[in-house]
């Protein structure tokens, strides 16, 4: 199937950029590359100390927002959802640090019209800076609590790859279909960054939406390109803060009381590991204000399960259940 041009008014493209001078201006010249034009591509800068906003001004089709404050990624797009063109019946993101081959954007929309049980879709991220190696295939959430890229350091496959249902898509290079982005509030602005993606895709698949992987959609990812690296304190802190927050807000019904001790054993197992690697502080605080905010999340628990779509086995069926997680399943967090 292919998309007529005038189907460009049908997608907004949104880029949020902190401090990212260093590939703010591939990120957009690749977007300007695309084989499928966009309607508009909107860029929010979180109050960047550094050129960035000054590159973006060389791109005048490009919608600049400019924020006074660094809001995070999560308030950061949402506000770019809200500011988008009516006309876009879809959302595309892509990160600052990610790279669109020309073929992204269409690849996505084909996916998008050729799979109308499908809203939500997720392209194939290989790693910017080796592209023998995959950087993600998807997101992945296990019983446990815990969220990896699927495929994350793994080799690019040489043999053509089919599209796949995954759990949710890496906010990194995604494509959302905008009515189910609105109806459910969007990112949790609570997160601020981190896993709020995988959030996102929990709650979206609890409402009764699906996603899809498409592996002719495809970004070469830096991955955590401003924060510092994956490994960052700034990373961990958020990551495993929100991680404790996604499983008590999403997990449903009676599987949430099932595997809540798997979960408890993740976090302590978890705060072990990371002290005896000099990060003890960080991811005693990162776990501490999880816990300060479980009756806030706790409260957002009952709206998002009272509206609950998805069966109980329909989210099991969902869920990554090995107990020993092959190379294709590394860990991001």
């Amino acid at each position: 199937m292919t998309i007529k041009i005038e189907d460009n008014n049908r997608v907004s493209v949104i880029v949020v950029n902190w401090n990212g001078e260093r590939f703010i201006k591939q990120c957009l010249v690749a977007l300007m590359n695309q084989t499928l034009k966009p309607h508009e591509i909107i860029l929010v800068d979180n109050a960047s100390s550094d050129g960035s906003v000054g590159i973006v001004r060389r791109f005048p089709s490009v919608r600049l927002i400019e924020l006074d404050q660094n809001t995070g990624f999560a308030r950061g797009n949402n506000l770019a959802i809200e500011a988008a063109s009516k006309e876009s019946e879809w959302i595309a993101l892509i990160n600052p640090d990610a790279f669109a081959e020309p073929h992204w954007l269409e690849a996505l929309l084909v996916a998008a019209d050729s799979n109308p049980g499908f809203d939500v879709f997720g392209s194939k991220l290989i790693n910017a800076g080796d592209t023998k190696l995959l950087d993600g295939a998807g997101d992945a959430y296990h019983m446990s609590g815990l969220v990896w890229r699927m495929g994350h350091g793994s080799t690019v496959p040489t043999s053509a790859e089919n599209e796949r249902e995954v759990f949710s898509p890496c906010a990194a290079a995604a494509l959302y279909r905008r009515s189910a982005l609105r109806k459910l509030g969007g990112f949790d602005e609570d997160y601020f960054c981190y896993v709020e993606d995988v959030d996102l895709g929990f709650r979206l698949r609890l409402a009764g939406y699906r996603c899809l992987y498409v592996p002719q959609s495809v970004a070469h990812h830096v991955g955590s390109g401003t924060t510092g690296g994956q490994h960052s304190d700034f990373a961990m802190y958020y990551g495993h803060r929100n991680l404790v927050w996604t499983f008590v807000k999403d997990m449903p019904g009676i599987l949430f009381w099932l595997l809540l001790p798997l979960h408890v054993l993740l976090n302590l197992v978890s705060i072990i590991w990371f002290a005896l690697r000099g990060q003890g502080d960080v991811i005693w605080q990162a776990k501490r204000d999880a816990l300060l905010g479980l009756p806030k999340m706790w409260r957002k628990r009952q709206h998002i399960q009272k509206t609950r779509v998805a069966s109980i086995g329909e989210v099991w069926q969902q869920l990554d259940k090995r107990m020993i997680r092959t190379k294709f399943g590394r860990k991001e967090i």
